[in-house]
This record gives structure tokens, sequence and C-alpha cells, in this order.
């Protein structure tokens, strides 16, 4: 028996469990892609499956909506995979357990991966049925969204016949997103130096948990802390009285969510351990105090470790180490004047210890490109003076608002009939792919909307219920609307 199967609609919440039944990371969507293969040749609808994996289905018009215009629908299939750090789960191999709890569903510990199974889960309901009105449907699931876009960048827009888009990526009921910003991914590498332990040298994991975290576009105005950027402050506040080495460090998994962890290997000396237990009770006092409107529950520890430690970063890799920490951005970076949105922003979202280097992952938005190239410029400046290097990946452009829009008055005037409320018309400070298909297709008509998702990127993500039904029937009307 299935968690989802009392809920309706039945097709929605199915295919919905059914997709938290694959495995569908970023680069691992080869099983989802290859399900929804399976279930167009199943219904013996038109299909192509792309070397990215992605797939695009066509489903021909029910009868009197034949001459209608075709309609587009778009989401992406993979997920983002973060999880509690007492949570087993392997996210290449395991489907997500999960829970109804509070007219939400969310997964045990992990993320739930609703950005973007909802919207996949939307379109496979109605490619399924057969008592839906709608015109021709060109049904498109993408990959690697949550990496770069990188399917919708390889996706061959050829045979599309649609000028109106329906992408179904946003996460709150009564907004209509109609353009959003562009971004990349900036890492900083840094070279590690590597020396013997020194003799004095004793094992400490520095730890830092208990942060909300979040998507580092739509969550960052809510100024949450970053627990790479705390841990380049306690760093700093040790290295500047004591003498240590640090072996290791790690914080964060993907540089598009904000880090809710973050530890550091130390090596202290014995006679300065007690010392540095009683300023991290000061500081943790102190952040604490800081983020009290942001965060509730930031824990700082230092634990002993047992494990034998071969060798360290120099005292000069350190030093670069803390100085990125403190140095690279984090947070808003310019707010909009006109709409009081965030315009411009940066995510460190993640570091790892590599053999070679240490690298600092970012994630860079903004809605004026000028701004977003300012931003990397700025990161590879403190790369030059810490002698690391810069590389950029990933890198989307943004959706501009298109000022007659035939759709987004469609939908303002059916939402009102169906909610009697007025839908907000806004942009957004998260890439969504609208950007790169606005670009591949020209004339297109575009509007992006979905149902009340809250914590995405992080193991606190929730789909609410209610709102998954409401915004199926605004959807279905949407796609049944004749001109």
């Amino acid at each position: 028996m299935g968690v989802l199967e009392n809920l309706e609609p039945k097709s929605v919440f199915y295919f919905f469990e059914e997709i938290c039944n694959i495995p569908h990371g970023s680069k691992n969507e080869k099983k989802l892609s290859d399900y929804i293969v399976h279930f167009a040749e199943k219904k013996g609808l038109y299909y192509r499956q792309d070397e990215k994996n992605n797939v695009l289905i066509k489903k021909t018009a029910t009868q009197g909506y034949e001459t209608q215009p075709t309609i587009i629908l778009q989401s992406h299939i993979d997920m983002v995979c973060e999880k509690n750090g007492n949570i087993e789960h392997d996210f290449e191999k395991d489907g997500l357990k999960l829970i109804i709890e509070d007219g939400k569903i969310k997964a045990d510990g992990t993320t739930l991966g609703a950005d973007n199974g909802i919207g996949v889960a939307y379109m496979l309901a109605i490619l399924d049925a057969e008592n839906i009105a709608h015109p021709d449907i060109e049904a498109i699931f993408t990959t690697e969204e949550e990496i770069g876009m990188e399917g919708a960048k390889a996706f061959d827009v050829s045979d599309l016949k649609g000028k109106i888009f329906i992408n179904l990526d946003s996460e709150e009921q009564g907004e209509l997103v109609i353009s959003c910003c562009g971004g990349n991914k900036t890492n900083v590498l840094l070279p590690i130096v590597w020396e013997k332990v020194p003799e004095w040298g004793m094992p400490y994991l520095l730890k830092i948990t208990g942060l909300k975290g979040g998507h580092s576009g739509t969550d960052i105005h809510l100024q949450r802390a970053n627990a790479n950027k705390l841990m380049g402050r306690i760093l700093l506040q040790i290295f500047n009285v004591y003498d240590i080495r640090i072996c290791n460090i790690l914080g964060g998994e993907k540089d598009n969510a904000i880090p809710r962890e973050a530890e550091t290997v130390l090596l202290l000396k014995s006679d300065d351990v007690e010392a540095i237990k009683k300023m991290l009770v000061l500081l943790n006092k102190a952040l604490n105090n800081e983020y009290k409107q942001s965060e509730n529950n930031i824990s700082v520890s230092l634990l002993p470790m047992t494990e034998k430690i071969g060798k360290c970063f120099s005292k000069d890799t350190v030093k670069k180490l803390i100085s990125i920490l403190l140095l690279i951005p984090y947070g808003i970076e310019t707010m909009d004047i006109y709409t009081d949105l965030v315009e411009s922003s940066s995510n460190i979202g993640a570091v790892k210890t590599e053999k070679e280097h240490i690298i600092f992952c970012n994630a860079i938005r903004s809605s004026v490109a000028s701004k977003q190239r300012f931003i990397a410029h700025k990161i590879d400046i403190i790369a030059s003076l810490t002698g690391s290097k810069t590389e950029v990946t990933g890198e989307y452009p943004e959706w501009p608002a298109k000022r007659e829009s035939h759709i987004c008055k469609v939908c303002q005037e059916l939402y009102k009939k169906l909610y009697r409320q007025e839908l907000k018309i806004i942009s957004i400070h998260a890439g969504l792919e609208c950007g790169i298909f606005s670009g591949k297709l020209k004339d297109i008509d575009m509007v992006s909307f979905g149902p009340n998702i809250t914590g995405a990127h992080s193991p606190d993500e929730k789909a609410d219920i209610d709102s998954v039904i409401k915004i199926w029937e605004f959807l279905l009307k949407v796609i049944a609307y004749k001109n």
C-alpha cells in the first residue's frame, strides 16, 4: 500500500509516489527518464528521449480542442539530494520514505523532491487521463536542472509547435511567475600544501549543526546563517589566538542549498583545549543571539577524535582557507529598487577537501547579467589574492518578463474565478529553465506556477496537500481554456 494512495486526485499522488520510489538526483535521472518513456509506450503516445535523458511526450487534442493553440508543459525530473547527518540513506539506490503530517507530505530526514516531482506528477497525470479536456500537449521532462540546467540547454526544440509554455517549477500558490534571474556556479580551488602532523597535534572535530538551511535563491532574503561562513568566523577566532592546524574541512553538499552543517578536523595542543572550548561556548551564545530572528538552534561543538592523522594543511594554507571563507560573498548583494525584490546574491553552499585542493562551491544569481559578472569578478580577486583559481560552470540566462502576455491574463482571470482571489504576478530570485527555453523558442508566451512547497533543497522540504489539489484544479482550467 502506498503512503499517498488515499489522497485525491489519485493520479497525481500516485505518480508522485512512483517518482519518490525511483532515485533521481541530478546526473542519476536515467531510471526515472526510462520510467517516463515506458509510460509513454504503454499509452501509445509519441515520445523521444535524448542523450541527456530529457524526454518529450506529445498527446493530441481532445474532441473540440483540435484548433486550439498547442500548450507546452515543462518540469525537471532531478532533485536536490540532502539529508540530516543522522540519517542512513543512499540517494543513488534508495527510494524516499514518505510521511504525511499536518496536511503536508515530507520525507523521513531527507529532501522530498517535490521540487520538481509534483510538476512531473501533474504532467504524467494529464498525459494519462482520458477525461481531461485539452489542446495538443507537448510535455517536456528535463534533467540536471539543479546543477546548471544542462538538460534544458541540450534539449532540441525543432519539432515543437507550442506558443504557450507553462513551467510547473514554482513553489507558492497564488503567485504567477513571469520572469527569473540568471546565474552560474563559480568554484574556488585553493591548492593544499600538506605537512606532517606536529608532535603536539591532538585531533578534534569542530562541528556546526542545527541551522535551517534552505534554497539559495528563494530563501536568501531570509538571511539565515550559512554554516560555511560561520566556520570561517570561528576558525579565525581560534587561529588568531592559538597555534592550530587543520586536516580536513567539509561543509554543505550543494552550491544551491544554504548549508546547514559544517565540520573541520583540527589539531590542537592539549594545554589549549579547555580554553578553546570556553571560547566556543561564548561564540555559540553570540551566534544564537545574532541570528535569533532567523535561526533557533545553532550548535557549535568540539569533540575528541581517536583516528590517527597522518598529515595536515600547512599554516599558510590554513590562513588562506580562513581568508576565503571570510571574504567570499554570501547573501544579498543588491536589491531591485523598483520591486523591492532581491536582484543579486551569492551562496557558498559547499566546501570540501580533495587530494590537492580545498574547493569552495558558490551559486551566483542575478536578474542583471552585468551584476552577475561583477560578483564573479570579486570572487576572482579573492582567488588571486590567495593563490587559488576559479572555475565557472552551469551558466544559465535570465528570463525577461513579457509585457503583453495573453497566458498571464488567462491565468489571472481563471484563478480569480476559482478562488475569488487575485493572482500575484511576480519575478523570482531563482533560476528557472524558462530563461533557456525563452531564448530557444521565439515569440513564446510563458508563465510558471506551482503549489506551496516549503524548505526546498533541505530535509525540511514539505508539500502542502491542499495546495497541490488546488493547483491541479487550476492547471486543468488553464489547459481547457478556449480562446
